[in-house]
């Protein structure tokens, strides 16, 4: 049986649930796992559903068969087959633990993506891509040739066929015109300490400050900077006993643990743009499972 999830963001209203779970069953689909929210403040709906076709219907019948129903009640919706792996284009400048994480994470089946790309303004990570039958694209940026070099990132995003671009620590800042363009399909990561240190060396200028708490967010690219939806964030202790240098190694671990779960929620269809936040729902049974270990 092929398992399938249905996405659905509407404007709040009665009989929402019913008329989709009646849909699924009336086609011979049984659900195996569901999440919704009903956001009072926006009036806006959320749901996500799991299920398994019995019958043997395909995305494309499905879809079909349910835009009536969707058109009831101003749905936006999409139907995404579960086993096919989104993909991604990684983005990097010369801090590589992210990178690292996530082809590994992707390598042994961690992560639902196929990485297709890996752009960087720097050559450091070059032979480590390489070596996992990815491409590499080496792009300068600099002031004078930032639309052409955008233009060149959006080539290789859209002749991979990329759905998401990840931003693993790349140190550049991207324009107006490709967070539009790309609005919802670009996640970033960067530590917890803005707005209270910017700049340079973050983690020492938290050391200097005595700082308890290290940690990470994950959020959607907008014009706004770092100010985009957040998707994921998470904490690590730490005592008057640790270095600058311990607060740097702890900072890069949780970053990468962060990014990995924000990447892991989008790719799975969890994640939901609510205005200026997110509605992230948990995770199916057995989503976390990986193919393989090593």
């Amino acid at each position: 049986m092929t398992k399938y999830c249905l996405t659905v963001t509407c404007p709040t209203k009665r009989g929402i649930v019913a008329a989709i779970s009646g849909f699924l069953a009336d086609k011979g689909c049984n659900i195996t796992d569901s999440a919704q929210f009903d956001d009072l403040e926006t009036g806006n709906f959320f749901m996500r559903v799991s299920f398994a076709s019995e019958t043997g219907n395909d995305a494309d019948s499905l879809r079909a068969e349910f835009a009536p129903v969707a058109s009831g009640f101003d749905m936006n919706f999409a139907f995404h087959d579960e086993a096919a792996k989104m993909k991604v284009v990684i983005m990097v400048s010369r801090f590589g633990h992210c990178l690292n994480d996530l082809l590994y994470r992707a390598r042994i089946g961690a992560l639902p993506v196929e990485i297709v790309a890996v752009i960087s303004n720097h050559m450091d990570y070059q032979k480590v891509v390489v070596n996992h039958d990815i491409p590499f694209h080496c792009i300068k940026v600099t002031k004078e040739n930032k639309p052409e070099a955008e233009a060149r990132i959006m080539q290789v995003v859209e002749e991979a066929g990329a759905e998401l671009i990840v931003l693993a620590r790349y140190m550049q800042i991207l324009s107006d015109e490709m967070c539009q363009k790309m609005s919802g399909r670009i996640i970033n990561i960067h530590h917890s300490f803005l707005p209270s240190f910017k700049g340079a060396n973050p983690y020492k200028q938290a050391f200097a400050r005595g700082v308890k708490l290290i940690g990470a967010t994950s959020h959607y690219v907008t014009a706004d900077l770092d100010e985009g939806p957040i998707i994921e964030q998470d904490t690590v202790r730490v005592t008057h006993a640790q270095s600058p240098e311990d607060y740097v190694s702890l900072g890069r671990d949780v970053e990468s643990a962060v990014l990995a779960r924000a990447i892991h929620a989008h790719a799975h269809r969890r994640v939901f743009i609510n205005g200026s936040k997110t509605v992230v729902f948990p995770a199916s049974p057995g989503s976390f499972s990986s193919e393989r270990m090593g």
